[in-house]
């Protein structure tokens, strides 16, 4: 059976094969079909700076590759994304082969890599890889260890108030009616104390040294959390400056935004593939005669939170949106369903605008 390029895709080129990778950890297992979808070849190769060298040399010895699909681009084969992207290869994002595909040919990795580049070759896919090459990537890794210490920071104030519930009155009485950072930084305080003798004072001195700790670790996950959003910000202000000039749209609502992208935003069609990635796309839900569309609950989940909390902005600050709510709702709109309209109308825009710019565009100083 011949296989021919979807709808709008480039034609074939003289000897082109498609490229198929199932990653891991430790080694990817690799597969070149034919332009007819002929299995050429599947070999496997470490994951390492080498093996990606000799898994490029070993495929371009069978044709040219200029499409590949990979199978967890954003995980074990990030790194192999972008080294496919280097060399000017479209690289796809492949997802798991079906239960159907399962069940006739079995699974195993030689299997899932030929399926991934079957994918390609029959146009299945068209969520292209993120690049991972660029600012975008570095806001991605800010944010990840920003909202790791967030959580961790979270988790040390409970366990220190949880603490102080069970501690004795007379520590419970000196530490009464502080506010939490100030209770914190009067816990940090504390030294090895010692006092008295018997059981009572040593369960004493333990909570009070617990206290410390837990107190002198929420201080640093703090200095952290700053460093972290002063990172973030200026990240943003120096690559895309354009994202802060809206009402309500901060460095954090901006840098999540942006990480959904990635830093090749080209590989988006249009502003609505941008808002069905941010699950705010309408989802069509009809029957029959019935014509109705519902919420979408796929997509990014944090991106949508920030669009979230873009609209929640505006409509305390922009009159504009307030206007256009307070219309809606007078036409009989709920509020959830004027939310969404407006969460769907500040991801259009957000696409628009670093869609017309790049960050080489700015200056950084």
């Amino acid at each position: 059976m011949t296989s021919s390029p979807s709808l709008g895709e480039p034609p074939f080129a003289d000897g082109e094969v498609i490229l198929g990778v199932d990653t891991h950890r430790d080694e990817h297992v690799a597969a070149v079909l034919s332009r007819l979808g002929v299995v050429m070849d599947t070999r496997s190769f470490p994951s390492t700076a080498l093996g990606y060298r000799e898994l490029w040399e070993w495929a371009g010895q069978l044709g040219t590759v200029r499409r590949a699909g990979v199978e967890g681009s954003g995980s074990y084969g990030a790194a192999l994304s972008r080294y496919l992207l280097a060399r000017r290869v479209e690289v796809f994002e492949v997802s798991r082969p079906d239960r159907s595909v399962r069940r006739r040919r079995g699974k195993s990795d030689p299997v899932d890599a030929q399926e991934a580049a079957r994918a390609v070759l029959s146009g299945r896919v068209q969520s292209r890889a993120k690049a991972g090459d660029g600012p975008v990537q570095c806001a991605r890794l800010f944010k990840l260890a920003k909202d790791s210490a967030v959580k961790a920071r979270t988790q040390a104030i409970n366990q220190l108030k949880a603490v102080l519930i069970t501690a004795d009155p007379a520590l419970r009485e000196e530490l009464s009616g502080l506010k939490t950072m100030a209770l914190v930084h009067a816990c940090a305080q504390f030294e090895d104390w010692q006092g008295g003798d018997g059981q009572s004072d040593a369960v004493g001195q333990a909570t009070r040294v617990t206290l410390c700790l837990l107190a002198q670790r929420i201080e640093g996950l703090t200095r952290q959390m700053r460093d972290l959003e002063k990172r973030l910000a200026g990240l943003v202000e120096c690559h895309f400056p354009q994202l802060l000039i809206p009402v309500g749209i901060g460095p954090d609502s901006a840098a999540t935004l942006l990480i959904t992208m990635g830093d090749n935003p080209e590989r988006l069609r249009s502003e609505a593939s941008f808002a069905a990635l941010c699950g705010v796309s309408p989802v069509e839900y009809s029957s029959g005669l019935q014509r109705r569309h519902r919420l979408n609950r796929g997509g990014d989940r944090r991106a949508n939170a920030a669009l979230y909390r873009i609209v929640q902005s505006r409509l305390r600050f922009d009159a504009g949106t307030r206007r256009y709510y307070e219309r809606r709702i007078a036409e009989g709109k709920t509020r959830r369903e004027v939310i969404r309209c407006l969460k769907r109308y500040a991801a259009r825009e957000v696409f628009h605008l670093v869609a017309s710019f790049t960050p080489s565009d700015s200056v950084c100083r």
